[in-house]
This record gives C-alpha cells, structure tokens and sequence, in this order.
C-alpha cells in the first residue's frame, strides 16, 4: 500500500488552530479546570432540578440528620435535634457541615428550593475545586500527561457530578480536604519554615470537623512526610509540634462544647455505637441495615429518647459488641463481604441504572486504581506509598461498619490518579507488527 500524505488547506488550518491553541493552554490551567468543571455541575443541577427534594418524608432527604440539625440551628434551638423530635443538644454528627446548612437555611429559608440551590452550588464548588490537588498530585508523583488526564476526567465524569449536585452533605468538601491534604503531604519533605506544618495543622483541624473518619489517614501522612524529610537530612520535630497545636487548636473548642453539654467526654461525634450495629447483627449480611435507624424505627427511635444519644449509642454498641464476641467467624466473614462491597459496589434492588452495570463500573475503577497501585509501588514513582496507605488506613473503619458508594467518594481523587497512570502506561508499550 502506497504511504498517504494529507495535506491541510490554509482554510480547514485556520479553522482548527484557534481551538487547538486554546486547548494547548486550557488542559493544564486550573481556571478552565475549575470553571468548566463548575459549569457543568451548576448547569446539570439547574437543568434536572436536583435542588428540588421530595418532600414526602417531611424534608428529611434534604440533609438527613445534618439537615434537621441545620433546622434547629436556623430555628435558634442549637445544635440538637438530629431526627424527627425535640431531643435537645447533639453529637450524632460533626459541627462543620451542619453549621453550614444552619447558616443558609437561616438566610435563604429552612428547607427551601433557594437554600437547595445555594448548598448544592457550595459543594458543586468544592467539587470543582478539587481538580487544582489531582492535577498538581498526579503530575507530582506521574507526569504532565496524568495530570492533565486524571484533572478533566474529574471535571467530566458523570460520577463525580452526581455526588455534588444530589447529596446536601460533606462528601464533596471531603474529596477536597484529603486531596489538599495529600499534596501538601507530599511536598513537606522539601519545604522549609513552620508555615507547610501550620497549615497542614490547619487542614487536619478542618478535616477533623467536617468528617471525623478522615483522621484514619492522619497519622500515615504525617509519618510519611517526616521518614522522607529525615532522608533528606531535615528535622520535623518542631514542625509536627507546631501541626500537633493547631490541630489541637482547631478542634478543642467542639471537644468543650460537648463536654459541657454532656458532661462527660465525647469526641467530635458520637454515633460509632449506633452506625456498628446498624453494620453488626443476628440479620448482618455486608450491607447496611437500615431499617434499625432512628429515623425508620419506632422503637428505635422512642429508646433513643427515653435514655437519651449518649445512653442510645452505648447500648446499640453493646449489643453490636456481644454478637462480634459470641460469633467472630461470622463478624469476620460480614467484614470480608464489607471489604468486597466497599470496592466492587453495594448489592441494591433498583431499575435503573441496573446495578449490575453500575456495579461493574464502580469494580473496574477500583481494579484499575489497585492495578495501578502496584505499577507505581513496582517502578518506585513519587508517593506512590503515600498512596497505599490511604488507600488503606481511611476505609478501614467501612469494613467494621457497613460500606454505601459514598464513603468511597472521599478518596476517589487518588483512584482517579492512579487508573488514569494505569492507562497512561499501557498506551506506553509497544504494539507488536
């Protein structure tokens, strides 16, 4: 076959360079990253009219128990009240998020279209934000061409919209937080001065009282950066100090707050007890039993407020605990069938989409991301066990609770990272003629 040579006329040449210059600058910039990425969420948000709640369940799917709490701090009651009755002050969630939702149902109306729109445009933001970490995180430890890649498929992909653009909650804030976080993680190690440690202080803090089960990864980071700046020959010592305080700084005030409110200590949620046996049980099977929750159970809910939250949690632990000792093969084999449907998907009854295609879906990215995982552990890439250690400190506790999509979504930055390399390196190798 005789080699073919195309030619461009001067026309078609001209018609395709403005696009072709744009993209040149727009693919690594985080203006057009963010929004783009921002634009998307907002327009399908306004276009499918996500901000738009049932109502059936007296508003309780707008928020959930961070909703009602943000009902009672709009009404002036305080943080209290998580479920469907007055049952005065609370811990069952931490304070960030549901200050937030209490501060523009104040502003905007309890329960409110308007006070939709504003919540889910916030965590449209902190979704679009996010792709300013992935891309300096994948080009960090993998290249400009992940960067890029990993950046837009997170301004692009419909799973990542979804989150943001439905869930009135912390899932979007989070992704952000631990992606800020591990950048900033990865660059300690050459840093100089007490500034990198008081912001990663900082960002703990925040993390920590946004969502609490984010500092699983906390102490992983942290010694991940001080093995590396000790190879380097430079001392942390001082500086971990320094984040230590902070940290501190941040969160001691809600640590207070509940030890006044319930005088006793608590940290800065209370609700462990209730979500292990919601996981943990004679009918435990892997998934979430939902029908034990306060909100769908009657008796459950009428214990919860004969001996109040703290009484509640405990004894829902205790049960949860007794069953684990009396049977630990078994608590064993639920954890297994957890760990298996944190990463492969939740087995649900729907129609659509047909859980077998979204659940093959959500399996392939986590076989792409571990696959992924091993290549950069096997060629010694930047971070690359930085990696695994959040990939396997921060679901742990999923595995003792009960796995849902969402607790997934925190860390789905880094998978994105590492599927997109895992691709990035089979475009890599030669095809054979």
């Amino acid at each position: 076959m005789a080699d073919t040579v195309t030619t461009t006329s001067p026309q078609v040449s001209a018609a395709v360079s403005p696009r072709r210059r744009w993209w040149a600058a727009a693919r690594t910039s985080f203006f057009w990253m963010v929004v783009i990425a921002f634009g998307l969420r907002f327009g399908w948000m306004l276009a499918a009219h996500t901000y738009k709640f049932r109502t059936s369940d007296n508003n309780f799917g707008f928020g959930w128990e961070m909703g009602r709490i943000g009902r009672s701090i709009a009404e002036g009651h305080g943080f209290s009240n998580p479920f469907d009755v007055i049952s005065g002050p609370t811990a069952w969630e931490p304070p960030l998020y549901p200050y937030l939702i209490g501060g523009v149902f104040k502003l905007f109306g309890v329960y409110s279209h308007a006070s939709a729109l504003v919540l889910l445009t916030i965590n449209s933001l902190f979704s679009a934000l996010t792709c300013i970490p992935i891309f300096l995180i994948a080009k960090r430890c993998f290249g400009e061409k992940v960067a890029v890649g990993s950046a837009w498929t997170w301004v692009l992909l419909p799973y990542v919209i979804y989150w943001c653009t439905h869930w009135v909650w912390e899932t979007s804030l989070s992704a952000l937080l631990i992606a800020t976080i591990f950048w900033l993680a990865l660059t300690l190690p050459e840093r100089d001065g007490f500034r990198p440690w008081a912001a990663f202080g900082a960002l703990w803090g925040v993390a920590a009282l946004n969502s609490p089960v984010l500092l699983g990864f906390l102490p992983a980071s942290g010694l991940w950066a001080w093995y590396h700046r000790a190879k380097a020959g430079k001392r942390s010592l001082a500086g971990v100090a320094l984040a230590s305080v902070v940290f501190l700084a941040f969160i001691t005030p809600w640590l207070a707050r509940n030890y006044r409110t319930f005088a006793k200590p608590v940290f800065l949620r209370s609700n462990f007890g209730a979500e292990l046996r919601m996981g943990n049980g004679p009918n435990a099977d892997g998934t979430w039993m939902w029908y034990l929750h306060p909100t769908q159970n009657v008796y459950a809910l009428q214990q919860y407020e004969r001996l109040g939250e703290l009484a509640y949690v405990a004894e829902r632990k205790r049960e949860a605990v007794d069953w684990i000792k009396q049977d630990p093969a078994r608590f064993l084999g639920v954890s297994f069938k957890k760990f298996v449907y944190y990463w492969a998907g939740v087995p649900k009854l729907s129609n659509f989409p047909p859980p077998e295609v979204k659940n093959s879906l959500f399996l392939a990215s986590s076989i792409l991301c571990f696959w992924g995982l091993l290549r950069a552990l096997r060629k010694r890439k930047p971070g690359a066990w930085l990696f695994f250690w959040l990939l396997l400190c921060y679901p742990l506790v999923y595995y003792v609770v009960f796995p849902h999509a969402r607790y997934r979504h925190p860390i789905d930055p880094e998978i994105g990272i590492l599927a997109v390399f895992l691709i990035n390196e089979a475009e890599k190798k030669p095809r054979r003629v």
